[in-house]
């Protein structure tokens, strides 16, 4: 979230048993406006938690079939009168015809559980229009990130948090107690000016995953045209012959291992760009780049849309020899090699590269899925940080080390096969090198003592160029005071 200093717990671990001034939230009367699906979802999990529930209902009769019997359905002014807690489950547009109920309502708290169709698609928010046409309510946006299946089936199956914001500190403690009845953990995000940002945090599609997905997306489509021109354009121009079959399939699977292995150093890129940020002015306490700083944000997405790529890679590597193009290839190679009486075809050099080829693919792709399994929330947090740390640095070091065994033994002596720079482009995997490459010894140089010494100094609060206070004797024995700098 944003506003991380804000995002707090409301309620702290303190029981409210064998307090006087504090009436227990469980048992208490709820009234709810409203007969859609959020509302019934609503009215239910209340219900199961051990609240009485009032629903106001414009058409009770024909309504109350939908809600568990323990509710009780009636019209709107009806179940306005008989509790001082009611969630307002209805859209924006219908506000308007509450306002007959405003006399009634006058003193009582409203939650606004409603979301918008867009991100800020009106100046003010839901719960601020609501609080304008009811000034003698206290209103509380709390709920609205809370899906109705997570309310049917139990905070144990969806999100547990539930973000709550009001002007009135009572109020908001009085629906966190609710919310903390049923199973969720309310979080205060202060006051109504946060109904904004609330709002729009159910409308946001995968906020952090836009910039992966692009980077994803960017480095498939270069890859891939590199690939398209030196595996079908080339023999088209050059041979005269067809070789569009090759774009589902070949073309694909030689651009996802080239994505993924480019996409695995640009997780520890960044970090290595932090170091060098860090060694150089000599200090962790300078601000980095917003680039940069977003782009160590996004690291985790980076590794897993990586591994998604390898495992693509994987499957199709074990779909070649079902095509029927490999097929006629295979055929036609024996047959020119019975024309040509050739009985001994074996090569060991390329049994050998094949077989450690994929075998070290196999344990890059392993470890990537230990990468990948951590990176899971529930994974995680079941992980001290040593271990986490352990697996998420150093096991991802070993795995892009792999990894570069991999594209290296796939290549062999490529490199130095003048054949292979088709239209004088150099073979796809000697691009993919680079990036890699560069972060490998930068990782290696970095583990020399001397720089790792420094680093690790700066990393615990040590400064170039800070001075210290230190205290000399002088001739006649008396001490005077001086200074020096951390870096001499």
């Amino acid at each position: 979230m944003s506003r991380g200093d804000m995002a707090k717990p409301l309620l702290g671990h303190g029981s409210t048993e064998g307090d006087p001034g504090v009436t227990p939230a469980s048992g208490r009367t709820i009234g709810v406006l409203g007969s859609g699906d959020f509302a019934r979802s609503l009215a239910i999990r209340l219900v199961c938690s051990g609240f009485k529930v009032v629903v106001g209902s414009r058409n009770p009769k024909r309504k109350a079939s939908l809600f568990p019997s323990a509710a009780e359905v009636t019209f709107q002014a009806e179940a306005v009168k008989k509790t001082d807690i009611i969630f307002v489950a209805v859209f924006r547009e219908h506000y308007s015809t509450l306002c007959d109920l405003a006399d009634v309502l006058a003193g009582k708290i409203l939650v606004d559980v409603s979301n918008n169709t867009e991100i800020n698609h009106h100046k003010e928010s839901n719960a601020e229009y609501l609080a304008s046409l009811f000034p003698a309510c206290t209103v509380v946006k709390g709920f609205n990130v809370v899906s109705a299946w997570t309310l049917q089936s139990g905070a144990r199956d969806g999100n547990k948090q539930v973000l709550i914001c009001s002007n009135n500190q009572e109020a908001k403690r009085t629906v966190a107690e609710i919310a903390q009845v049923m199973g969720f953990t309310p979080v205060d995000m202060g006051c109504m000016s946060s109904a904004c940002e609330i709002e729009n945090i159910p409308l946001r599609l995968l906020p952090a995953w836009k910039i992966p997905i692009f980077l994803a997306l960017g480095l498939f489509l270069c890859f891939f045209t590199y690939n398209l021109i030196r595996q079908v354009i080339h023999p088209f121009i050059r041979e005269q012959k067809n070789k569009l079959y090759k774009i589902p399939i070949e073309v694909v699977n030689t651009t996802l291992p080239c994505v993924s292995y480019v996409m695995l150093s640009l997780v520890y890129l960044p970090g290595v760009l932090a170091a060098c940020s860090q060694l150089y002015y000599g200090t962790k306490y300078r601000r980095f780049p917003d680039w940069l700083d977003q782009w160590l944000q996004h690291r985790k997405q980076i590794g897993l849309l990586s591994f998604f790529c390898a495992a693509l890679h994987a499957v199709y590597s074990l779909c070649l020899p079902m095509r029927r193009s490999h097929r006629y290839l295979l055929i036609e190679t024996a047959v020119k090699q019975a024309v040509e009486k050739k009985m001994n075809i074996w090569v060991e050099e390329e049994v050998w590269r094949m077989e450690i080829y994929i075998s070290v693919g196999i344990i890059a792709l392993g470890l990537l899925s230990l990468l990948a399994i951590t990176s899971l929330p529930s994974i995680a947090n079941s992980l001290n940080w040593r271990e986490f740390s352990f697996i998420q640095s150093s096991l991802g070091f070993i795995a892009l080390v792999v990894s570069t065994l991999h594209t290296l033994t796939y290549g062999w002596s490529r490199a130095f096969d003048e054949n292979q720079y088709k239209f004088y482009l150099p073979p796809t995997y000697t691009l993919t090198l680079l990036v890699p490459c560069t972060v490998i010894i930068a990782k290696v140089v970095f583990s020399l003592p001397c720089i790792r010494h420094r680093l690790l100094r700066i990393r615990r609060g040590w400064e170039k160029g800070r001075y210290v206070k230190f205290v000399l004797p002088s001739a006649t024995g008396e001490y005077s005071s001086g200074e020096t700098s951390s870096n001499v």
